[in-house]
């Protein structure tokens, strides 16, 4: 098959994924994509919003569609950081220690309220999110492939809890908040089955040898030499703006393009266009900035920086000749 009729299978493997996700997360079709889009970027996905507007359902609902193994590490205060790893237990029948590994040698490990966790437990999750392998008493254990954290945290009820550090939120490739669901999808959601009665009934439509090829396939589309050069100038922008006391590493331009790619391979295209980096910015970017004090004041935000850059920055034309 050549790369566009394997970009069509492609799309039509990623709808299905997202249709079925879709059946317990009612009215979200565009936070449903970028958290697939994010899983085939082989990234990590912060999920930040209220209680109650779908943040561990969807993760539950995206482990549910592939075939693949998942777990859920719920974070609380006295949490440890073995607890998430797994420990070395000394064998009396064979004389040594064996190690038993911990919930996150998942595909997708749920790491729910993770500012819940202390700073120690939540260091934990750094080497193993950007090395994908947990190092024990010297030993490295390598994680499964494809492997992603979708870690969910509630920014309303911040008593007890342990803000995130900005190494380890960069560690993530996308954050994104579910919001409220429209009149309709919340009809429709009183109207349906119980949620936790439907995840714990469907059925997986992907395997996860199909979900390897597709996250290879999407790394291997074509990138015009100018889109590369778009990338580094829109992300160049933060890193001297006025109202930024941290502008997006070259982590984030690395980001944003994986990201790219996989929404270009959705869409059925063998290439990306300038409008894949410009829907997947903000997801991807704005929660690697820190803003300054006055700014935050005047009420901006990362995301007002990014969407300046996306304004002031020229778009390149013809991009995928």
């Amino acid at each position: 098959m050549d790369a566009e009729a394997l970009a069509g299978r492609f799309a039509q493997m990623f709808g299905a994924l997202a249709g079925n996700v879709e059946r317990v997360v009612r009215g979200k079709r565009e936070k449903v994509e970028l958290a697939l889009i994010c899983l085939l970027s082989e990234g990590h996905l912060l999920v930040e919003d209220v209680p109650g507007v779908g943040k561990t359902t969807l993760a539950r609902a995206m482990s549910a569609s592939v075939e693949a193994k998942w777990a859920r590490i719920q974070f609380t205060p006295d949490l440890l950081p073995s607890d998430i790893t797994g420990v070395s237990i000394f064998n009396q029948g064979t004389n040594a220690f064996e190690f038993h590994a911990g919930p996150i040698f998942a595909n997708l490990a749920v790491a729910d309220e993770i500012n819940r966790g202390s700073p120690k437990t939540q260091s934990a999750l750094l080497e193993v999110m950007e090395e994908r392998r947990v190092t024990v008493e010297g030993t490295p254990h390598p994680v499964p492939r494809p492997f992603m954290v979708i870690a969910t945290q509630n920014p309303v009820d911040m008593d007890g809890t342990y803000p995130l550090p900005e190494a380890q939120l960069d560690r993530f490739l996308m954050r994104i908040s579910m919001g409220y669901p429209d009149h309709q999808a919340e009809v429709a959601l009183l109207a349906g089955a119980p949620t936790g009665a439907m995840l714990d009934q469907m059925p997986p439509v992907m395997a996860r040898e199909d979900l390897a090829r597709m996250i290879d396939f999407a790394q291997r589309l074509h990138v015009a030499p100018p889109l590369y050069d778009y990338v580094v100038r829109v992300v160049a922008v933060t890193r001297d703006h006025p109202d930024l006391r941290l502008g997006a590493s070259p982590r984030a331009s690395i980001a944003l393009l994986r990201a790219a790619r996989v929404r270009a391979a959705a869409a059925g295209r063998s290439y990306i266009v300038p409008e894949d980096v410009k829907a997947l910015a903000v997801p991807v970017i704005a929660h690697r900035l820190i803003v300054t004090p006055e700014a935050e004041l005047r009420g901006r935000a990362g995301a007002d920086i990014v969407a300046e850059a996306l304004q002031n920055v020229p778009t390149p034309q013809a991009a995928h000749v």
